[in-house]
């Protein structure tokens, strides 16, 4: 052992030295894919310090030229990942060599080279005038994408609290990352929807500002008075701003950042219940026989089948077969002006985007490059009217004309009894039932039976 450690020992730490695969020796293994050709060895998880944070020109860089990407093995795998991506769903020449001048550009500029690629870094590529979303997607294919870009929600909730004292921003935001990430301690909630969030945040901060107007500098000094002094009297503001304010407390309580919970024992209500109404019928056959087959196909499936938006949105292409619409926890049989509407649109779909991956039955031109869903606002403007409102004008129709059948409503549309009771109450509404000439079941009703 002396002899063996008379001139030292030379040390070698594990992985910093990556093994050539063309001087592997043939029959030995190599590294085995996780996504699209891409290796175990990428993203490397060791991350290269730099001295200075410094914004990068990449007009500049274009003009002098960009050097080429420092592990060409990297640039050939990702190379082969976004041709690959671009083939099966669908993409344009021009997108995919912008795609692929883009990734290339940013592998020749990363300080740790074969490390993930910031979102952040991606927008950079907007110097140049390269769409953006096409990189990022074939990133994201390929294990690549080190997404760091900050929700959209936390710069609008940065802007709610905006010149509140200290001690209350501090406070507002413990309840602001409770609701929007969850807790896992006392009390333990789940996260709720970016919807939920915004709801709550939108309802309490008129109290919250009026408070802070008033010169508190802490909810802890809100008392019983101030909570009774910012509550509705009645309605349904006064069971959301309750709703939003119990929220705020419970959390603060929970975190000892507040003596007591101000807005205990407070009742506030439920919101209340709007009447459905019925809509104009003109509007609705304009749709049902509309050119654009988007259009046509989607007020169908609503006026017929009473499809909610988030249904229509997750539809796929599996979901309808053998002249059925199998829904998790229905199936419907569809009825034949659906049938044909659908046919036209599925004809449009194939011509439209023969290449698409994108298992959605509903697609645009944004999604069907990609494979996600189209937006809620998307659907509502294609309708040109809201699609809950011909949801509610078909149950609302279906109640009338079989006189308040709860449990048909229950069966045909998927609703609870109580949200069929809903529809059932309209009964006793005489107003709606009838336009002084007779009952509603003696006239022409817009929606289902019209057609």
């Amino acid at each position: 052992m002396l002899s063996a450690n008379r001139s030292g020992q030379q040390l070698f730490l594990a992985d910093l030295f990556r093994r050539n695969q063309q001087s592997a020796r043939p029959g030995t293994p190599g590294p085995q894919p996780v996504c699209r050709g891409l290796t175990t060895s990428f993203p490397v998880t060791y991350r290269q310090l730099t001295l200075f944070d410094l914004s990068r020109d990449l007009v500049r860089g274009h003009q002098l030229g960009f050097p080429d990407p420092p592990d060409a093995g990297l640039a050939q795998l990702l190379d082969d990942t976004a041709t690959s991506h671009a083939r099966s769903h669908g993409w344009s020449l021009t997108r995919i060599l912008d795609a692929r001048k883009g990734i290339r550009l940013l592998l020749a500029i990363q300080d740790t080279p074969g490390a993930a690629i910031k979102a952040s870094d991606v927008t950079d590529l907007a110097q140049l005038s390269l769409a953006l979303q096409p990189v990022l997607d074939i990133l994201a294919a390929a294990q690549m994408l080190d997404d760091d870009r900050e929700p959209s929600i936390v710069a609008w909730f940065a802007r709610q609290i905006e010149g509140l004292p200290e001690p209350m921003t501090h406070e507002l935001h413990t309840w602001f990352e409770v609701l929007r990430l969850g807790s896992t301690t006392a009390s333990r909630s789940r996260p709720r929807t970016e919807g939920t969030v915004r709801g709550h945040i939108h309802q309490a901060m008129p109290a919250v500002r009026e408070w802070a107007a008033a010169g508190h500098e802490s909810l802890r000094e809100i008392s019983r008075e101030h909570i009774k002094q910012a509550l509705p009297e009645t309605g349904t503001s006064r069971s959301l701003v309750g709703q939003s304010l119990r929220s705020l407390f419970k959390v603060l309580k929970s975190r000892r950042m507040v003596f007591s919970n101000p807005i205990t024992h407070f009742r506030t209500g439920r919101p209340e219940t709007r009447i459905p109404l019925p809509i104009d019928v003109r509007q609705l056959k304009d749709a049902l026989t509309s050119q654009n087959p988007a259009r046509a196909v989607l007020a169908a499936l609503i006026a017929f089948h009473a499809l909610r938006n988030n249904q229509l949105r997750s539809l796929l292409l599996t979901d309808i077969r053998d002249g059925r619409l199998h829904l998790p926890d229905r199936t419907i049989l569809l009825a034949p002006p659906v049938r044909e509407r659908l046919t036209a649109w599925l004809d449009h779909r194939e011509r439209r985007w023969p290449a698409t991956a994108n298992p959605h039955l509903i697609l645009n031109k944004k999604t069907a490059v990609r494979s996600s869903a189209v937006s809620h606002t998307w659907i509502n403007t294609t309708l040109g009217m809201t699609s809950q409102s011909i949801r509610e004008d078909r149950i609302l129709h279906e109640a009338i004309a079989t006189d308040g059948d709860v449990r048909r409503l229950c069966d045909l549309f998927g609703l609870s009894v109580q949200g069929a009771e809903r529809y059932t109450d309209v009964l006793n509404h005489q107003a709606l039932r009838s336009d002084g000439d007779g009952d509603a079941a003696d006239r022409p009703y817009p929606g289902f039976r019209d057609w």
